[in-house]
């Protein structure tokens, strides 16, 4: 969730004001022929005595390689958009920027999901099925539940899967198109590990926005110093008060520019050293300077920092803790609900001392642990996600937690023992690994779309659009 160009041709002045314009006159075709209709149906009692306006068909916005975005598709996505930016109580943007920004974001993924039907990479139902109830128990729903939440707000429940069915596309692609391509020297390794060495810093995670003005490949002195002088006027407009997130979503060449640029939480080893030499000295809210990297200029925004639960790379010495679970997991037929009260239940037969942890795990676990009685065996810190971890802490070896929520459903946990012991070189080195892979993956990925957006053949059809 890039660069604007026409016909392949990127940095044309004056292309993104007429786009702008264009799609402006697609919506109003929309518009008034709808409001053609209402008005026919509701002066029925004239209708010999008026002649009813045509009604406008579908019409193509754009080709793409052999494919083509609709009219229809792209105002069904813009509302869906627009819903999502409002909810986030993001500020719209100007409508002639907001448009260029989605048919752009609409044009890539088009691209991608092209490129990843021909690698024959694809999501059946049943695992399309399992995301979607991940998103309702993410969102402490069930299944009904959020499909009601979506219609009522206008967003038939087919479009939504569809929309994760491709979102999940999009991900496996770029894992194997960036992620696995991503290559990192044992020499990169050593200098990562005499760094946070040489560092007494805590770790800690960043919340960040970011707006990017990318530029083009292979661009010329004047098309750099073009998009330096658009980041700039970016810059003067926020130190003017004006909304990061707005601004983003108008201006920013990044796929995460309809979220408002939001980049989420990151360990700071995972973020790419520019950003956090650009964001050290902020306080929550503040906005970097512009910072030059080789997509283009950012901004960034520090929304936040909090202490890291993470092993770092360097250590030699931890706490790990040896655990056991039972996790009960939701989805159409188990709600949020009945997995908790179970969860309740066998731990009333586990403290009144009716069953054993392991038996109860073998038999009612939805992990691949149950077959070990829940066993987790050794866990260094880092190793599951926050919510587990957080309740795992907090318990002394014997106890038994409460039922716990996290992304795969409910636990209880149970602590068995710990140690303090030190950390193998190899996993040093994976952690390593691990942090230097995420810091690069940012730039890698941008490039990567950047470079899948320059060699789609892309025709814009804005003259099949009546504005009339």
């Amino acid at each position: 969730m890039e660069i604007f160009q026409t016909m392949r041709n990127a940095g044309k002045p004056g292309r993104r004001i007429s786009l702008a314009v264009l799609l402006i006159c697609a919506i109003l075709g929309t518009a008034a022929n709808a409001g053609a209709q209402d008005n026919a149906s509701s002066g029925s009692s004239q209708a010999g005595s008026r002649r009813q306006q045509p009604v406008l068909a579908d019409a193509i916005l754009a080709v793409v390689n052999n494919e083509v975005i609709t009219r229809q598709e792209f105002i069904d996505r813009m509302r869906s958009v627009e819903r999502r930016l409002r909810n986030q109580g993001v500020q719209m943007p100007p409508q002639g920027e907001f448009q260029r920004q989605l048919l752009e974001r609409m044009i890539v993924d088009k691209a991608q999901l092209q490129l990843a039907k021909e690698y024959g990479i694809r999501v059946d139902d049943i695992m399309l099925d399992r995301a979607v109830s991940r998103i309702a128990e993410q969102n402490k729903m069930s299944l009904q539940d959020l499909r009601n939440q979506l219609e009522r707000e206008g967003i038939p429940f087919n479009r939504f899967r569809e929309e994760v069915r491709e979102e999940i596309i999009m991900q496996r692609l770029r894992e194997r198109e960036v992620d696995n391509k991503i290559q990192i020297t044992e020499s990169e390794v050593d200098n990562y590990l005499a760094e946070e060495a040489g560092s007494a810093q805590a770790q800690q995670e960043y919340n960040l926005a970011q707006i990017l003005i990318r530029i083009p490949e292979n661009a010329s002195p004047e098309q750099i110093a073009a998009r330096r002088q658009r980041a700039e006027e970016v810059m003067s407009q926020l130190k003017d008060g004006g909304d990061f997130a707005k601004l983003a979503a108008t201006y920013s060449d990044s796929s995460d520019a309809l979220s408002g640029g939001d980049l989420g939480w990151r360990n700071q080893d995972r973020l790419p050293q520019l950003f956090m030499d650009a964001v050290a000295n902020l306080q929550p809210g503040e906005v970097s300077p512009i910072v030059k990297s080789a997509n283009g200029f950012h901004i960034l925004k520090l929304v936040g920092k909090r202490g890291a639960s993470i092993m770092k790379a360097n250590a030699q010495a931890v706490q790990q803790t040896h655990a056991r679970h039972i996790l009960i997991k939701t989805s159409q037929i188990v709600s949020a609900a009945d997995a908790r009260r179970k969860l309740v239940e066998l731990k009333e037969r586990l403290d009144n001392k009716a069953a054993k942890f392991e038996d109860l795990a073998k038999l009612y676990s939805n992990d691949l642990s149950a077959s070990r009685g829940g066993d987790l065996g050794w866990i260094y810190p880092g190793d599951t996600v926050p919510e587990f971890e957080r309740a795992m802490n907090g318990l002394k070896p014997g106890e038994i937690s409460e039922p716990i929520e996290s992304p795969f459903g409910y636990h209880l946990i149970q602590v068995l023992e710990r140690k303090t012991q030190d950390v193998p070189q190899e996993r040093r080195r994976l952690l390593a690994r691990q942090a230097i892979r995420e810091r690069k993956l940012e730039e890698a990925t941008q490039d990567w779309l950047r470079q899948l957006r320059d060699r789609a053949y892309v025709e814009y059809r804005f003259d099949n659009v009546d504005a009339s």
